[in-house]
């Protein structure tokens, strides 16, 4: 898998997790869970990942849409 996107912002992971899915691709958000640890105080990015073969698609799916998308 490789990363997508890099975010604090909940909300930027929740439209772009829909948009892909909308184009059939699958995603996973990783550190979901890391709020426990930074006291819910959203310090700590999400991340959203995808199967290396859909990596190409996810970025033109996310730039068409206005989301800034890792590498």
């Amino acid at each position: 898998m490789k990363e997508l996107l890099r975010t604090n912002d909940p909300t930027i992971i929740a439209f772009a997790t829909s948009l892909l899915r909308g184009e059939g691709i699958d995603c996973f958000e990783l550190d979901v869970h890391m709020s426990v640890l930074e006291g819910s105080i959203g310090i700590m990015p999400r991340r959203l990942m995808v199967i290396d073969d859909d990596l190409f698609i996810a970025r033109a799916v996310m730039r068409d849409n206005g989301i800034d998308v890792t590498g």
